[in-house]
C-alpha cells in the first residue's frame, strides 16, 4: 500500500490537474509533497519502532496513512491535497520501516526468516510495479480521488488484524533520553537532499535552486554525524551500527539496484505511451509479466541464498538485471512490444528479485534485534534515495540525448533518448554486480558473530 502510493498517482496527474486547476509547476508537488516528508523520516521512523515499540509505532503509522489518504480523497483544494500528500509521506514513513522490523524479529535467523524476507521484498515489488496497472484502471473507471479512498478500508483492515496478529512488543532499547538533535538534523538532511534531487525535474543540476538544497542536506548530514558521534546521550543512530561492512555493502548494493532499475519503469511508461501510443491502462496491463517476474524471483531468492549464499545470488541478479537493460537498448521508433519490450524488460525484473532479497537478508542479518527498526529505516531510505538519484540523473540524460536528436523526429529522438538511459542503467547495475562479488566476503553465520557483539556493548553501555 505504501510503495504503491508512490507511483500509482503519476498515472492520475492529468485528471488531478483538471480537476483542482493545478499549474504544470504545482502539479509536481502533488508528488514531491510525498516523496519529501516519506524519505525525509524514514531514518526516525525506523528508530522509533525499536525505541517506541514495534507494533505500537506499526499501527500508528497505518492509521495516520489512511487518514491522510482520506483528506487526499476528499481535497477539493491544491493546498489541502499538497499538506495530505505529505501528511501521507510521514504515515508512510513512519509505518514502512516498522513492517520489515516486525518481520525480522518475528523469525529467527535463517531459513524461516529468509522466506518471510522474501515475501516482504515480494509484495513490495508487487507495489512499486503495479502502479500504473491500478493508477489507471482507478482513474479511468472512478475518478482519481478513488486512487487515494482504496487506501482507507485497506488502513482499517490492517489496524484490526494488526491488534489481532501481531504481538505486543517492548521497546527493544531502554533510555531515558531522546536525541532530539539528532532526529532533527537527520530529516532535515534527508529532506535537503531529496528537494535537491526532485528539483532537477524542472531545473538543471547546476542551478541554485539544485546545488544550494543539496549542499545544505551534506552539510546537515556531516552535523548530525558530528552530534551522533560527540554529543547525543542516546544516540539516534548508533555509529557503531555503521561500522557493520556487511550492512554499508548492502545498501550500497540498494542504492546502485535502485538507481538503475526504478528508472526502467518511467522510461518504459514513456515508450510504450509517447511512441508505441499505448493507452494508461493498456500500459499498466503491459507490465503484469514484469510484476509477476519480480513476485516469482523473490520467493525463489531465499532458497537460492540458503543453497548458494547472497553473494552470488546477489550478483547473478544485477548481472541478469544489466543483461535486460542492455537489451532494452534495442527499443526504437519501429519496435513492438514482444520483441523489443518484453524479453529485456522481464530479465530486468527476474534481477530485481533476485538482488534485493539477498540484499535485504544481508543488511537486516548484520545487526541485532535492537536495531532492527534502524537497519530498516536505512535499507528503505537507500531503496528510495537511490531511485530518486538514479531517475534525476537517467532523465536528465535521456532528455539532453532528445533534444540533440530532436531534427531526426519525435519518436526517434525520444528514443533515442531511453536508449542511452537504458545504457546508463544498465552499467549502473553492473557496478552492483561487481560490489557484491568482490566487497561482500563474509558468509552470513559471521554477521551473527558481529551482531552479538553490537547487542553485548549496547547492554553495557545501558
Amino acid at each position: 500500500m505504501v510503495i504503491l502510493d508512490v507511483s500509482v498517482v503519476n498515472v492520475a496527474l492529468p485528471s488531478i490537474r483538471e480537476g483542482l486547476h493545478f499549474s504544470t509547476t504545482g502539479l509536481q508537488w502533488v508528488v514531491n509533497a510525498y516523496t519529501l516528508t516519506f524519505a525525509g523520516f524514514l531514518m526516525l521512523g525506523g528508530r522509533c519502532a525499536d525505541l517506541l515499540g514495534r507494533r505500537r509505532v506499526f499501527l500508528f503509522g497505518t492509521a495516520l496513512f489512511a487518514l491522510a489518504s482520506l483528506l487526499c480523497a476528499l481535497a477539493n483544494t491544491r493546498g489541502l491535497l499538497i499538506g495530505a500528500r505529505a501528511l501521507q509521506g510521514f504515515g508512510g514513513a513512519v509505518l514502512s520501516p516498522a513492517t520489515l522490523s516486525i518481520v525480522t524479529s518475528s523469525f529467527a535467523a535463517g531459513p524461516a526468516r529468509n522466506r518471510a524476507i522474501g515475501i516482504w521484498g515480494a509484495m513490495g515489488a508487487l507495489g512499486g510495479s503495479s502502479g500504473a496497472l491500478f493508477g489507471g484502471l482507478l482513474t479511468q473507471g472512478l475518478g482519481w480521488p478513488s486512487i487515494f479512498a482504496v487506501n482507507v478500508p485497506l488502513g482499517i483492515a490492517v489496524v484490526v488484524l494488526g491488534l489481532r496478529v501481531i504481538p505486543a512488543s517492548r521497546p527493544e532499547v531502554e533510555t531515558r533520553h531522546f536525541d532530539v538533535a539528532g532526529a532533527v538534523l537527520i530529516t532535515a538532511s534527508l529532506v535537503g537532499l531529496t528537494f535537491g534531487i526532485v528539483r532537477t525535474d524542472t531545473l538543471g543540476w547546476g542551478s541554485p535552486g539544485v546545488l544550494a538544497p543539496l549542499a545544505l542536506g551534506v552539510a546537515l548530514l556531516a552535523s548530525f554525524v558530528l552530534v551522533e558521534a560527540r554529543f547525543a546521550q542516546a544516540p539516534l543512530v548508533p555509529l557503531s551500527a555503521l561500522r557493520v561492512g556487511e550492512l554499508r555493502i548492502a545498501n550500497l548494493v540498494v542504492i546502485l539496484l535502485y538507481a538503475a532499475f526504478f528508472p526502467v519503469w518511467f522510461f518504459l511508461t514513456l515508450y510504450l505511451q509517447q511512441v508505441l501510443h499505448y493507452d494508461a491502462i493498456e500500459a499498466g496491463l503491459s507490465f503484469l509479466p514484469m510484476t509477476l517476474s519480480i513476485f516469482a524471483a523473490s520467493t525463489v531468492a531465499p532458497r537460492a541464498v540458503a543453497r548458494f549464499g547472497p553473494r552470488a545470488v546477489i550478483g547473478a541478479g544485477m548481472l541478469c538485471a544489466t543483461g535486460g537493460m542492455g537489451l532494452l537498448i534495442g527499443v526504437g521508433p519501429h519496435g513492438s512490444y514482444l520483441p523489443t519490450v518484453l524479453p529485456g524488460a522481464m530479465l530486468s525484473a527476474i534481477g530485481m528479485g533476485f538482488s534485493l532479497v539477498p540484499s535485504t537478508i544481508v543488511a537486516m542479518q548484520s545487526l541485532p534485534a535492537s536495531q532492527s527498526g534502524l537497519g530498516s529505516g536505512l535499507l528503505n531510505t537507500s531503496r528510495l534515495m537511490g531511485g530518486a538519484l538514479g531517475l534525476a540523473v537517467l532523465s536528465t540524460i535521456a532528455a539532453a540525448r532528445t533534444r540533440g536528436d530532436a531534427a531526426a523526429g519525435v519518436a526517434q529522438a525520444l528514443s533515442a533518448g531511453f536508449q542511452l538511459a537504458f545504457a546508463v542503467g544498465a552499467g549502473i547495475a553492473l557496478a552492483g554486480a561487481l560490489v557484491a562479488v568482490f566487497l561482500l566476503k563474509r558468509p552470513p553465520r559471521a554477521t551473527q558473530t558481529v551482531a552479538s557483539e553490537l547487542e553485548g556493548a549496547e547492554a553495557l553501555a545501558a
